[in-house]
């Protein structure tokens, strides 16, 4: 399946004298991508799983120089493996992080070229003394958003270029056209991107196919959190994992810890949220006090709404009858939810940092970006009165705020009045940052 982060390693491969680290969720399909684009590459792969063999934990992650190493490396290496043309892959490096401080020594030396991936890596390298700061790109994948879903789904690259087209013109997609996306994104609402879900579901069509597959890795993520919360029992990363849907059910989304327990305090329990954000299993949305870029200045660290990090781990939590009422497109059922959880995970696979704001003289927006260098606010509807958006108004009535443009994401079709887009849901995906050529700053030094 086409994952656009296959175009970022193979311009590593082809390009960079760096190491590669990619990191992400469980089972977002980062091993099957750079296997895939090595064996494209004409590098020979050495592979390394830190978890099919432990016995390379305690060969490599001794208390070594970065040249013995080495050494040790080269002393396992079949003599096919020659310098110059081999690519050593060290994958599920959570096991052995260690190896990310010795990289630089490994790069320098130049023999091999490297790439490492692992699961739960926010987590484990923060205990990292050093990192080799110009030495190691990184590159954080995601599950698959809409559009790699479409292609994977046999949408034709006509379709996405009259899509990038509409987008820009704001001329409304042909009505035919435009239901038929809606019916794939409501199905991309239950299935998600783990790779394997969607597979299964092109493989077979059968949506309890997809829940058998989406439960199994939830419960991969599980394993992990019972690990984490016997070594530290201050953490609660099940429990608040767990209550997602119910806290994004709720009209106010602002994730509240009576849910857990009436005694529990942020300050205590702060850590399971971070723990969550860096195992990349869950996307905390923080309010910003000013909508004022940067917007990162004014968030409030301990007023959030906390989505997952996949729609269909997110809707594999809920009853079958809410995955008939979406396969169904039923606009009298509430999908807010759903909508919301869709487009936190597309903007963030976007490089698009999101933010949420709530003022009790104005109201509360749905999502706040940076796009292009401007803060543009985003509503999102999944009924009818998709129009009928009294705090956005509020807001961009604000002189101070600058607003100068804001997007709407509904169901219905394209729509713009004065300065408000109105957005088919599953468009999202365009919202991103326009790509400039070069930036080139000339100073003029005469005289000096």
């Amino acid at each position: 399946m086409f994952r656009k982060d296959s175009i970022i390693i193979r311009e590593w491969i082809n390009n960079s004298n760096k190491a590669l680290l990619v990191t992400g969720a469980r089972q977002i399909g980062k091993t099957w991508l750079i296997r895939n684009e090595i064996a494209n590459s004409g590098f020979k792969k050495f592979e390394i799983n830190f978890i099919d063999q432990p016995d390379m934990v305690n060969y490599l992650n001794a208390n070594i120089s970065a040249e013995d190493f080495l050494i040790r490396l080269k002393m396992i290496m079949p003599s096919e493996y020659k310098p110059h043309e081999t690519i050593v892959f060290f994958d599920e490096i959570q096991k052995c992080p260690e190896i990310v401080t010795k990289i630089k020594f490994l790069v320098d030396e130049g023999s091999y070229r490297y790439v490492m991936s692992g699961s739960l890596l926010g987590v484990e390298l923060k205990g990292i003394a050093s990192v080799p700061v110009g030495y190691l790109s990184i590159l954080k994948m995601y599950p698959m958003d809409f559009e790699e879903f479409m292609i994977a789904n046999g949408v034709s690259n006509t379709t996405l270029d009259i899509l990038k087209e509409k987008f820009k013109s704001l001329i409304p997609i042909d009505e035919l056209v435009h239901q038929k996306l809606l019916s794939i994104f409501f199905v991309y609402l239950i299935v998600g991107g783990m790779p394997d879900a969607v597979k299964k579901y092109i493989e077979t069509k059968d949506i309890r196919e997809v829940d058998r597959i989406q439960k199994d890795i939830v419960e991969l993520y599980k394993e992990d959190f019972s690990q984490y919360e016997n070594e530290d029992k201050k953490l609660k990363i099940k429990s608040i994992y767990e209550i997602i849907p119910a806290e994004l059910n709720k009209q106010n989304k602002k994730f509240v810890f009576t849910m857990l327990n009436k005694e529990l305090k942020f300050d205590r329990y702060e850590n399971s949220f971070l723990w969550l954000k860096d195992a990349g299993v869950a996307i905390p949305v923080y309010n910003v006090e000013n909508p004022k870029k940067p917007l990162f200045i004014s968030k409030s660290s301990n007023v959030f709404r906390l989505f997952s990090s996949d729609t269909g781990l997110l809707t594999s939590a809920y009853p079958v009858e809410t995955k008939i009422e979406l396969i169904n497109k039923n606009s009298e059922v509430n999908n807010g939810a759903h909508f919301e959880n869709a487009l936190a995970q597309q903007l963030l696979a976007n490089g698009l940092e999101p933010y949420f704001c709530k003022k009790k003289n104005l109201g509360e927006l749905d999502f706040l970006i940076e796009l292009n260098g401007k803060v543009v606010p985003i509503e999102v509807k999944s009924g009818k009165n998709y129009k009928s958006h009294k705090s956005l108004n509020n807001y961009m009535e604000v002189s101070d705020y600058n607003f100068d443009i804001a997007y709407v994401f509904s169901t219905h079709n394209i729509e713009k009045e004065e300065n408000i887009v109105y957005l088919p849901i599953y468009m999202s995906y365009l919202l991103k940052e326009q790509k400039m050529d070069s930036l080139v700053v000339n100073i003029d030094l005469s005289g000096l």
